[in-house]
């Protein structure tokens, strides 16, 4: 919808966790009728003005009109992610999933649909690096970690081959009479830009 059209509204980007875990373990039959059972699920507890849309696998996206109150929205998502945890009955079996989800806001977070729609996503993935089941508001800040993540993630593809990954050696040491009794071996990461890559970094990314 246009600017004319819209004093403000929040879009909600929704990814279903451990649904590849259903398609590999009940197959995807299974799989497609869960995704129905959520996506009635979500309609349910949406307005009229309200919009759900399937982008397609696990993804949902809602827009929520007239709804920019981040204490609104933080009440929308959790009820959003209390109705998606409730178990239901796939192929005999009890399964029960969770979701994880991303919130930007027009226009403070974008003035056209491929901005917030993406903005959205990387809230959504915080969500999800933070233990899942949650939501995460996007925020400047968040982009600014997300492109650098991208950009160390590009850049540990090739650090290999260009001979930048090093071994430090560290010694172990006996409690009792110091006595030197082995040694770890410690990957390091030597970047040509950002000098040492401490491991908490980029061993996730690798």
């Amino acid at each position: 919808r246009s600017a004319a059209q819209a004093s403000g509204f929040a879009l909600l980007f929704i990814d279903l966790d451990r649904f590849k875990y259903v398609n590999d373990t009940l197959g995807h039959g299974a799989g497609d009728e869960l995704l129905k059972v959520m996506a009635r699920r979500l309609s349910a507890l949406l307005r009229g003005v309200d919009r759900l849309a399937r982008l397609g696998g696990d993804e949902f996206v809602v827009l929520l009109d007239h709804v920019t109150d981040p204490a609104a929205l933080s009440k929308v998502a959790s009820r959003l992610l209390t109705e998606l945890a409730e178990p239901l009955e796939l192929c005999g079996r009890m399964v029960q999933i969770s979701g994880s989800v991303g919130i930007s806001l027009y226009p403070a977070d974008g003035r056209d649909a491929a901005t917030l729609l993406k903005n959205a996503d990387t809230a959504m993935y915080l969500a999800k690096a933070r233990g899942k089941n949650n939501f995460q508001f996007f925020t400047p800040e968040l982009a600014q970690r997300a492109a650098q993540h991208f950009a160390l993630e590009n850049d540990l593809r090739g650090a290999a081959d260009a001979g930048q990954l090093v071994l430090h050696y560290q010694p172990v040491f006996e409690t009792a009479g110091g006595r030197l009794c082995g040694m770890e071996a410690l990957l390091r990461w030597q970047h040509p830009q950002q000098g040492l890559v401490a491991p908490g970094e980029f061993i996730p990314l690798a």
